[in-house]
């Protein structure tokens, strides 16, 4: 019996080990069709979710399902972020009460007190969120649990999670500036700077939100091109950006 068919499978495993080896492996996890379509083909968006995932112990193929990047910004699914949380050595017990209007956690951590969140129906309505098309319109009910534990577990268990926020709540624009976006040094050669162009108006932007939502659900475009075609009219607001990254989303 040869050398290879003698080690234990189980052992096993495409971690990188080194900065060379993450990047061949950003490329190759790109390149294939197996992975979630934000990863297709963006090798960098691979090896942030990958390092990511890593700082708070999730397996390379456990973070490019569990990590997603939003505009630069990884954050987390809720699944995922609960399964880090109860997986922790510390934890020691929750429990969930969920009604049609509200969602409210207890959740406790050991040689600590019990503590308890909730997100209600006003409090989404309070943030904007009721009325968009997506989750918050299909099921309420569980987005408000995802956003009740996120809090609880961002709370009691920051150093599972290093302080990302789950996916749904960067999705739903909390804390994010509506009017922000990033800035790039365009100055040129002789120091003359550009005439800065205006952001796409909320009026123009909202004249074509049915088509360009339907460019994006019938997958004629990726988030990434629709903005890079829209934005040489104008540049989008981080909240546009976000909306059209959340439309991709609404088939999943």
């Amino acid at each position: 019996m040869n050398e290879i068919t003698m080690q234990d499978q189980s052992m096993f495993s495409l971690a990188p080990r080194n900065l060379t080896e993450a990047m061949e492996y950003a490329k190759i996890i790109a390149s294939s069709d197996m992975v979630p379509k934000d990863y297709i083909g963006k090798p960098g968006n691979v090896l942030v979710a990958v390092q990511t995932g890593a700082e708070v112990g999730l397996k390379p193929m456990q973070s490019l399902q569990g990590i997603a990047v939003i505009n630069g910004r990884p954050a987390i699914w809720g699944d995922a972020m609960w399964a880090l949380v109860v997986s922790h050595p510390e934890f020691e017990g929750f429990r969930d009460e969920n009604t049609d209007t509200q969602s409210t956690v207890w959740l406790k951590r050991r040689n600590q007190g019990e503590i308890m969140r909730s997100f209600s129906l006003d409090d989404a309505k309070k943030a904007g969120l009721m009325g968009k098309q997506g989750p918050w319109s299909t099921n309420p009910k569980r987005m408000m649990q995802i956003r009740a534990r996120a809090f609880a577990a961002r709370d009691l268990f920051p150093d599972a999670l290093k302080g990302i926020k789950s996916v749904e709540e960067v999705r739903d624009y909390q804390e994010i500036p509506q009017a922000t976006r990033q800035e790039i040094d365009i100055t040129p050669a002789n120091g003359t700077a550009p005439e800065q162009r205006p952001f796409y108006t909320a009026e123009n932007f909202e004249k074509n939100r049915s088509s360009w939502r339907s460019v994006i659900l019938e997958g004629k475009k990726t988030v990434d091109d629709l903005i890079a075609m829209i934005e040489t009219k104008a540049p989008l607001t981080e909240d546009q950006k976000l909306t059209i990254d959340s439309w991709s989303h609404e088939q999943e």
